[in-house]
């Protein structure tokens, strides 16, 4: 029995809720009536145990249809599915075509450096919706899809061959930018991460969480992003220079990688940059990713 998770407003408060068969149940709700221990209302809490969580929530998806109450279709809004992530990574520059159309000359992986920024996870991440609020002082925001890897057990210094056993689902996300902030072409450093990258409500996420088991294969996926229903990125996570794997690896020397934690694994061609094309307030952009789901934002006035 497949299924997915997602976290929605319920009575003012988020829950988290197994989505399965087109309807959304609330996990805590429907563990109690069914007996099941160990599965509380706050999804990030059941990365904790993923091993055993999955176990648990495998059995809540098998007998929750037709036994609990499932949510009315709307009558809850979907929020981020996580609430929030210990650590948001993101890999810079991780796809050929992306580095190609932003002006890398020698596009060859030898070539490459495997690097990171963070997102600050309570005031970027945000779910689905009018949700994303345009940086202040910015004049190029860009979009980005990304596949984002939720970890589900401590990863230190893991190799490539384990990496992929520390995750534990998969999710959609959307790196937003203030292109302009970035960069500092007059300062000793060139480039400002923090001012280019971590603005509030930039990390959307969701719709909803799909466990690692349901995907055949996330390093061949199909990535689709639209900006008021024109294709801007249409690729497959098979055109990543770094694997999944050695993202996971090369981040697990550097520092723990504890559960909950999500990885954002590069975006594609497509980017608003190169063509000085970029967001404005009122934009809707609709990212996809095959197996996972549409997330869906509007573009908001700076706060």
């Amino acid at each position: 029995m497949t299924f997915a998770l997602a976290t929605a407003e319920i009575d003012g408060r988020p829950e988290a809720c197994l989505q399965t068969g087109g309807k959304l149940y609330p996990v805590a709700a429907a563990a109690a009536r069914l007996g099941l221990h160990g599965l509380g209302g706050n999804l990030v809490a059941l990365f904790d145990e993923w091993d055993k969580s999955f176990a648990a929530l495998s059995a809540l998806a098998a007998k929750a249809p037709g036994a609990c109450a499932d949510l009315a279709r709307g009558s809850a809004p979907l929020l981020a599915p996580l609430r929030y992530p210990g650590k948001v990574l993101c890999a810079g520059a991780n796809y050929y075509d992306h580095i190609a159309e932003m002006g890398v000359q020698d596009t060859r992986k030898e070539a490459q450096r495997l690097f990171f920024f963070f997102k600050p996870p309570r005031n970027a991440v945000v779910g689905p919706g009018r949700t994303v609020r345009m940086p202040l002082d910015t004049k190029a925001m860009d979009w980005e899809i990304e596949l984002a890897a939720i970890i589900g057990r401590p990863a230190r210094a893991v190799s490539e061959k384990d990496a992929m056993a520390a995750v534990a689902a998969y999710t959609v996300a959307i790196d937003f930018s203030a292109r302009d902030l970035n960069r500092v072409p007059e300062s000793f450093f060139k480039l400002d991460w923090v001012a280019g990258k971590a603005n509030d409500t930039c990390c959307p996420m969701g719709p909803a969480v799909v466990p690692a088991a349901f995907l055949e294969d996330p390093q061949d996926l199909p990535l689709l992003l639209k900006v008021n229903g024109e294709t801007k990125q249409n690729a497959r996570t098979s055109g990543m220079i770094f694997s999944i794997a050695e993202q996971i690896a090369k981040l697990s020397r550097i520092m723990t990688l504890d559960p909950g934690d999500v990885v954002l694994t590069g975006t594609p061609a497509g980017v608003g940059a190169p063509k000085s094309t970029f967001l404005k307030v009122g934009d809707k952009v609709d990212a996809t990713i095959d197996g996972i789901g549409t997330l869906s934002v509007e573009i908001m006035p700076p706060a």
